[in-house]
């Protein structure tokens, strides 16, 4: 039952991981009476800072007794020659040992809390026998890839063959001799130096000092039975390793000092596996590890020294690493290297933000770059990686307001959301965006951050003009779609700056048509500018936001151009120079026409047709009949078709008036007041703001290719409107103008008509 209960608690909870997060070196090695000094990491956190640390030794059992701790106890062993020191500002605590013995040589752990509560970290601590002479010899302690010298000394003089051997299994295999013979493992590495015959003693220098180097040596004189010998051990310090403490997605930074002799030749990290082989990560001659694409940097230094930025911390990280030098940029026994060893907290206080992000072409994307909030006020920046030699990340933008110049008008960096993140967004995505990025800061290295960027098939979400026209002093509305996926979203229009993007008013528009297959929840959201300035000229983005968290934006850039001057009028643009003077003689006799229309007939015709005052009358009587028929055959095929004429402009004129009487604004315009009906115009647009600006800027329709309400095409109005933009059309008449210009037109002909009437009665 009990196997049962556990079984089921297994299965409802999690597995927790019993790695600790504490750390510390795997291998220290001293030489005894010198002293050592062990750095233990912790994790960042006020409880962590504040807890009881210790130093203690394993022995039986599992059991670990304590020798020093932050509380202010010390063993009576270590009374006087040891001591611990917390700095919390690090995160870190040191164990300090002096005076070392061999019996200091055995297995401890650094840790914190209480012994047995398992956040601790286990070190083995070597302490190897201190140079000097011993009972069966001289020691000797050299450096790892250094230089030692060995003194071999005998009793008497003697000018035979000196040589050097070294103990093997029960065999001393010659390493050296002063015939000139070297050894292969020591070849250009060991030499004989022989001070003269009169001395009792030579020189045996191995330089380039390996680990395999260390042993037990015989120095011999002579031959035989009879050759004098004397025994030397040699050890080999290791060098003390560097520590690097990063956490899961955080960065770290191996700082490698190999020396100014190996300056000019090419450098290298590697990491180490199976005990012995080092795989290269990265080099100064370009070669990379895949598994480090886009997250690593080598910097060279001075004085042969350099240093390699990792980013995005993984577990796989953690390991043992090493920095060396050589030509081919690969480790080779012998040549100066420098150990690290990394480890990769996984209990990271470094928030989980994606590593990778995808847009379209002529999207955006919204990235989240992470920044310690102790670094609140700290400069930040956004590079992209270049796969260069030893890698390269060019800046890109910065929070002080450098936006690099091809960059203008698509790439801004926020500050918000804040506590720990700021936003960087590009849009206007091409596909050569695509690649690496970095978020950097001035503050803490340990934040830096990689992100991949990627660029997929599929549509930008939003829908705006990429283009708009404005002219100074007219009132200027821009427009963005957006579907019905960002329906609970915050909409926002911003003018682009170098330093952000600041936010402006905006309106909603409504449902947007936009979008094919949504609802009424795509929204148009629009920003007016009311007068527009020739300072409103520039970026303009609209976007949303999730909360704090920034979304996708699009882009419109915004020409202001000055308004073209208007000749006089309404009026005057109507009538080309001159026509009011015609026009003022037109309705002059249109005047005399109306008041005395016996203008159409010739005085003279009317005289003759009979005057009772005129004492002509017996010569009209002396005419016949025959003379009377003719005068009223004249004067009806005149009067006839006038009237005729007459009546048909009339009804036309009529029919005119009455059409255009509907809707009809009655607008005065200086001294001439006249009849303007505003579907006279060929667009508004010619006389107002912009409407439409899910449009295209050049045809005011949408981008879909819908039609307008009258039915025409979006495309058929594209090259009309672009010739508006280039000169402006004067303002078309109205009809009503146009019908009382044909109606004084056809009271002149009338007249005219009646006037050769008068003349030559006989052609009618």
């Amino acid at each position: 039952m009990g196997l049962l209960f556990l079984a089921c608690l297994l299965a409802v909870f999690p597995v927790i991981s019993m790695k600790s997060p504490i750390f510390g070196p795997q291998e220290v090695n001293s030489v005894e009476g010198r002293s050592v000094s062990i750095t233990c990491y912790y994790p960042d956190s006020s409880v962590n800072r504040h807890t009881r640390k210790y130093w203690c030794r394993q022995g039986a059992q599992g059991r670990c007794t304590t020798l020093v701790s932050s509380e202010g106890y010390i063993s009576r062993d270590y009374e006087g020659r040891a001591n611990l020191t917390n700095f919390p500002e690090s995160n870190t605590f040191v164990v300090n040992i002096d005076h070392l013995t061999r019996g200091d040589s055995g297995r401890y752990k650094c840790g914190l809390g209480i012994n047995s509560r398992g956040l601790s970290f286990d070190v083995n601590l070597e302490v190897l026998r201190g140079p000097g002479l011993q009972n069966d010899g001289e020691v000797y302690v050299a450096d790892l890839h250094g230089t030692v010298t060995i003194n071999c000394s005998f009793k008497h003089v003697n000018s035979a063959r000196k040589s050097v051997c070294k103990m093997r299994d029960q065999i001393c295999l010659t390493v050296i001799d002063s015939n000139g013979y070297v050894s292969s493992n020591y070849a250009d590495r060991a030499e004989i130096k022989i001070l003269g015959t009169s001395q009792l003693m030579f020189n045996f220098i191995i330089k380039q000092v390996q680990l395999d180097d260390a042993g037990t040596y015989f120095c011999q004189v002579g031959n035989g039975p009879n050759a004098q010998k004397s025994k030397v051990d040699l050890q080999v310090l290791k060098p003390e390793t560097e520590l690097l403490y990063g956490d899961l997605r955080g960065s770290v930074t191996f700082e490698c000092a190999l020396g100014s002799e190996v300056k000019d030749t090419a450098r290298f990290l590697c990491r180490k596996h199976n005990g012995k082989d080092c795989d290269v990560v990265i080099n100064t001659l370009g070669q990379k590890a895949q598994a480090f694409e886009g997250r690593i940097l080598l910097i060279p230094k001075d004085k042969g020294s350099f240093s390699v930025h990792i980013t995005n911390l993984r577990k796989e990280d953690a390991g043992s690493y090493l920095c060396g030098t050589h030509s081919d940029g690969q480790l080779h026994e012998g040549y100066p290297t420098q150990p690290w060893q990394l480890f990769v907290n996984e209990e990271t206080v470094m928030p989980q933000i994606p590593s990778v992000v995808k847009g379209v072409v002529g999207g955006s994307v919204a990235v989240l770059c992470p920044y310690n909030p102790k670094d609140a006020d700290s400069l930040k920046y956004w590079c992209r990686w270049e796969d260069t030699q030893n890698g390269h990340c060019q800046p890109l933008v910065e929070s002080a307001g450098l936006v690099k110049e091809q960059y203008n008008g698509r790439l801004t960096l926020h500050k918000e959301p804040g506590n720990g993140t700021y936003t960087v967004i590009l849009n206007q995505l091409t596909p050569e965006d695509a690649g690496f990025y970095w978020c950097l800061t001035k503050g803490d290295n340990r934040w830096r951050y990689t992100v991949e960027l990627k660029i997929v098939e599929g549509e930008p979400g939003l829908k705006a003009p990429k283009n708009a026209v404005a002219q100074v002093g007219e009132t200027f509305k821009l427009s963005c779609h957006f579907p019905c996926k960002y329906y609970s979203f915050q909409k926002y229009w911003c003018k682009w700056s170098k330093k952000g993007c600041k936010t402006l008013p905006s309106q909603d528009e409504g449902p947007s048509q936009a979008f094919v297959n949504c609802d009424q929840k795509s929204q148009i959201i629009s920003m007016t500018l009311n007068p527009v300035s020739k300072a409103d000229e520039g970026w303009y983005w609209c976007g949303v936001k999730d909360g704090p968290r920034y979304g996708e934006t699009v882009a419109v850039y915004l020409s202001v151009e000055e308004r073209v001057k208007e000749s006089q009028d309404i009026s005057q643009v109507d009538s080309a120079p001159g026509e009011e003077v015609v026009e003022s003689s037109v309705r002059e006799v249109e005047s005399k026409v109306i008041q005395n229309p016996r203008l159409f007939v010739d005085d003279k015709t009317v005289k003759d047709v009979g005057d009772p005052a005129d004492g002509s009358r017996g010569s009209a009587d002396a005419s016949s009949s025959a003379g009377q028929s003719g005068s009223s055959t004249v004067l009806v095929s005149t009067l006839v078709p006038l009237g005729l004429v007459l009546a048909v402009g009339a009804v036309v004129v009529a029919v005119l008036r009455a059409r255009h009487r509907k809707n009809v604004d009655r607008v005065s315009i200086r001294s001439y007041r006249t009849d303007i009906s505003m579907s006279d115009f060929e667009n508004s647009k010619d006389f107002g703001a912009n409407d439409n600006m899910g449009a295209s800027p050049v045809t005011q329709e949408t981008t879909l290719g819908g039609k307008d309400e009258c039915g025409t095409a979006t495309e058929g109005t594209a090259t009309e409107n672009t010739t508006e933009t280039e000169e402006p059309k004067k303002a078309k008449r109205s009809s009503k103008e146009e019908a009382d210009m044909a109606y004084t037109a056809f009271l002149l002909q009338t007249n005219n008509m009646a006037a050769k009437v008068q003349e030559d009665p006989e052609k009618f």
